[in-house]
């Protein structure tokens, strides 16, 4: 009966460091700097938008999960009480506006809502995919 506690009592520790192993080392993981990281790609925002439209799976494999830059004339700003986002306009869908929204980051908001509809403009964000509407880049930067 003895040997039997003993093995449970290995598991448990065992158990107990794999835990703390993956919290440190996995869940822990600091999330890369889209701002200070070299973009995969630097294209034209219509050109970006078009290759979706155009060939949807092979631009999923080639730009989801990378950074990419676009530079484009902007069509609009969205805001809400904590987020910013910056809206590039293509196509008028059934649904309104579709194009490439990208959300900023928190430190870009003031300068993000000072930009003007009609101005040319660079950003730089990790590319999510696209949900047949819009094509959506996530913690988005502006590039001066």
């Amino acid at each position: 009966m003895k040997l039997w506690i003993k093995i449970i009592f290995v598991l448990i520790v065992l158990g107990f460091i794999a835990a703390m192993l993956v919290y440190f080392f996995i869940y822990n993981k600091p999330h890369p700097d889209i701002e200070k990281m070299e973009p995969a790609y630097s294209l034209d925002a219509e050109v970006f938008y078009n290759s979706f439209i155009s060939d949807r799976k092979v631009s999923e494999e080639k730009y989801n999960g990378k950074v990419i830059e676009i530079t484009g004339i902007l069509s609009k700003i969205e805001t809400t009480d904590s987020t910013v986002i910056v809206v590039f306009v293509f196509n008028q869908g059934m649904f309104g506006d579709e194009g490439i929204r990208c959300s900023v980051l928190e430190k870009f908001h003031s300068e993000a809502r000072s930009l003007q509809p009609e101005s040319m403009v660079r950003i730089k964000g990790y590319c999510s995919g696209y949900n047949d509407t819009d094509v959506i880049l996530e913690q988005s930067a502006i590039v001066k």
